[in-house]
C-alpha cells in the first residue's frame, strides 16, 4: 500500500514537474517575442522620424519655388504688372435673410 502511494506521488512530482517546464519554455519563448516586437516598434519609430524629416525637406517652399521654375517652367510676374484692387463692402442687407 505504501509502495503505491509513494509511486502515485512519484508519478504526481513527475508530471508537476514537466508541468513547470513548459510553462516556463512558453514564458520565454513569449518573452522573446515580446522583445522583438518592442525592437520592430523601435525600428518603425526611427524609420517615421526619418519620413518625416525628408517629407518637411521636401516640401520646403525653395525647393517647390525651384521645381516651379526648373521642370514647369513658371516664373515670378513681374512687380511692374502687379496692380491692387480695393473692393468695397457693401452696407445692404442679404436677401432672405433674418437679422
Amino acid at each position: 500500500m505504501m509502495i503505491r502511494l509513494n509511486m502515485v506521488l512519484m508519478l504526481l512530482a513527475a508530471i508537476f514537474a514537466l508541468g513547470v517546464v513548459t510553462a516556463q519554455h512558453k514564458a520565454r519563448k513569449l518573452y522573446q517575442e515580446l522583445e522583438a516586437g518592442q525592437e520592430a516598434a523601435k525600428r518603425l519609430d526611427v524609420e517615421y522620424d526619418q519620413l518625416q524629416l525628408e517629407m518637411t525637406t521636401w516640401a520646403t517652399p525653395t525647393r517647390i519655388e525651384q521645381i516651379a521654375r526648373d521642370k514647369l517652367r513658371m516664373h515670378l510676374p513681374d512687380a511692374s504688372g502687379k496692380a491692387v484692387v480695393a473692393v468695397a463692402a457693401k452696407s445692404a442687407p442679404v436677401k432672405g435673410r433674418a437679422r
